[in-house]
């Protein structure tokens, strides 16, 4: 619907005996949840007005236990697969549709360049020209005469339609359109249990203060991230279908000060030819974050945690690695002014998310570190998927 249209009433205020009744429930306020409840909140009902949408988050607004948190990440359309590609078109109109709306700037083009291993540039290269995306192939001397910041030494392959998602203000900018449409959003809300009766699924919820209270839903979207093995695999087995191994990791990027302008610093993957480094790491990736430094990390090398544990303290080999790794092929920063961060990676061993619905549950999981840039279409995605429409196969669970 559009956001003029007449927005649902919320139902009445739940008591021991009478849950919530709601048209979906989102478990998981992070990008992909936030997105999901705005696209399904803006949806015309039978009546004409929008879906009744609860959103529920057990942290708090903003949080940094998950995946989402953080001022930037980065956006490229440099994949090997047509319909990764496709979809990366797909998600820059969709985030400019929420920057038209919100009056929000989500997308820095600062460009993104791919280097390394030949062969996988290559495969990149011919999607990009398959999908109609404009680059090019510099030589290592073009490249590092144009991004003095960064050490080359194959081809790179440059794209402009690339950089960064500012992506803390993305998740604000879908939380408030969400609020717009009328779905309510609530914060220090933990899911205590999940059952069905019927068609129905029925969640008892615990507040800050204990308070508890329930919602009720033939649709509840399960946008758990790294905690959906322990929330959604017993639903998910019950529907007849199993989620994939899904490896939950602590990854340790950092930030590194630089005296290079801004605009010296395109996003930038490398795929190392040497060996030794081969074996440490499959991709190493980087962008700025303005006001914070350049952020360099590991793809997919971080300890394995239970999410609910996160270590406390940034891990020595992984820091080394960091560190060695940035003297060598990014003299534009200073590698002594290491500034640690951390997120949750939901890795699954193809690094395609399930984005897919048994019966009355919708679950979304296993990002594999490359799903926030999709966040704005995966929310749109997921809202066909909990009404009806079938997941893209390259999304759906092994069914039983």
């Amino acid at each position: 619907m559009s956001t003029s249209e007449p927005a649902a009433a919320a139902p009445p205020p739940a008591t021991a005996s009478t849950p919530e009744r709601w048209d979906h429930v989102v478990v998981g306020a992070g990008v992909i949840g936030a997105a999901t409840a705005r696209a399904l909140a803006r949806r015309s009902g039978d009546g004409g007005s929008g879906a009744s949408v609860l959103l529920v988050e057990q942290f708090g607004r903003g949080h940094d236990k998950g995946s989402s948190h953080g001022a930037s990440r980065i956006f490229r359309r440099g994949y090997t697969a047509d319909d990764w590609v496709a979809l990366t078109g797909d998600a820059i109109t969709a985030w400019q549709e929420l920057e038209a709306e919100t009056g929000r700037t989500l997308l820095d083009f600062t460009g993104a360049l791919d280097h390394g291993d030949p062969d996988v540039l290559d495969e990149i290269q011919a999607a990009l020209e398959r999908g109609g995306v404009a680059h090019e192939r510099l030589t290592p001397d073009e490249a590092a005469t144009r991004w003095p910041g960064l050490r080359f030494d194959t081809s790179v392959l440059v794209h402009a339609q690339a950089g960064r998602v500012r992506s803390a203000d993305a998740v604000e900018a879908l939380l408030d359109s969400a609020a717009a449409a009328a779905a309510e959003l609530r914060f220090d809300t933990a899911v205590a249990a999940i059952d069905t009766e019927g068609d129905d699924v029925v969640l008892r919820l615990e507040g800050a203060g204990g308070a508890s209270s329930a919602a009720v839903s033939a649709s509840v979207v399960l946008a758990v991230g790294s905690w959906a093995h322990h929330v959604a695999g017993d639903l998910v087995e019950r529907g007849g279908a199993a989620l994939p191994e899904v490896r939950v990791t602590q990854e340790e990027p950092a930030h590194f000060g630089t005296e290079l302008p801004d605009d010296a610093w395109p996003s930038f993957v490398h795929y190392p030819t040497d060996p030794e480094l081969q074996a440490r790491v499959s991709t190493i990736y980087g962008l700025l974050t303005p006001g914070e430094g350049v952020k360099v990390g590991t793809h997919g090398t971080g300890r394995e945690v239970h999410p609910d544990a996160r270590l406390a303290s940034p891990g020595a080999e992984g820091q080394a690695v960091l560190r060695a790794y940035v003297a060598e092929w990014v003299p534009g920063v200073d590698v002594d002014t290491l500034a640690p961060i951390s997120c949750l990676y939901d890795t699954t061993p193809t690094e395609d998310p399930v984005l897919d619905r048994v019966g009355s549950v919708t679950v979304a999981t296993g990002f594999s570190g490359h799903g926030f840039k999709f966040g704005a279409v995966f929310g749109e995605l997921l809202a066909g998927v909990a009404t009806g429409t079938p997941a893209p196969e390259r999304f759906r669970l092994r069914r039983r």
